[in-house]
């Protein structure tokens, strides 16, 4: 936190004399690390066709440790995710706990399919708190996923399973926008029929306060 604009131009100007150093101690700080890396930038933009640029390249970790775990002894029942539906009162708060919970549970479920590091996932669902789930279980898993905007025809569901290889597609059964229900299981089916890259559909189904995940 900067309280004045001198230690804002202090910290400005530390960042623009020596970027590397000064984000690698931002990184550091800030990210739990399972190897805490030695290096900031290697490489640089100005002769990046004679060789790759690499942040934190002897670092380790699993970004949702920092996003949850590092989080439940001190925050645990604090409000991680506060959903508003479309209702007045439709109103959901989660708890770091209960959203590392929740992400374990969507994880354990993807690693039963088969699902490991570096497999493409696609999310194909509305905006509920489960779709961020769906994306931290795959980042937990070390997958790929890409998030397929709820709205989209099967054509244009159909084309980004194609352009990614997704062998996994995580969908629900349905979503609201408004007053209309969306048939978003429907609309996947629809967009893999005659496919033959997809494995497995894993459906998010909420029955009152249950939450289920099936393929």
């Amino acid at each position: 936190t900067m309280s004045t604009m001198d230690a804002y131009r202090s910290v400005y100007q530390d960042a623009k004399n020596n970027p590397d150093q000064f984000w690698l101690e931002q990184a550091q700080q800030r990210v739990q690390w399972r190897t805490t890396p030695s290096r900031g930038l290697d490489g640089n933009f100005r002769s990046i066709n004679d060789g790759p640029v690499a942040w934190f390249s002897d670092g380790t970790l699993n970004i949702t440790e920092s996003c949850l775990d590092r989080h439940l002894q001190s925050r645990g029942n604090k409000t991680a995710i506060l959903w508003e539906g479309d209702e007045p009162g439709d109103v959901r708060a989660i708890s770091y706990k209960e959203l590392h919970g929740m992400v374990c549970q969507a994880s354990n479920a993807l690693r039963d399919l088969g699902v490991k590091k570096g497999e493409r996932v696609i999310i194909y669902m509305g905006m509920v708190p489960e779709a961020a789930v769906a994306m931290l279980a795959c980042a937990r898993l070390g997958a790929i996923h890409s998030v397929v905007f709820g709205g989209f025809s099967a054509d244009a569901l159909r084309d980004r399973v194609r352009d990614c290889n997704a062998q996994v597609v995580i969908t629900q059964d349905e979503g609201l926008r408004g007053r209309k229900t969306i048939p978003l299981k429907q609309v996947c089916d629809q967009a893999l029929e005659g496919e033959t890259i997809v494995e497995k559909v894993l459906v998010y189904r909420r029955t009152g306060a249950n939450i289920n995940w099936k393929d």
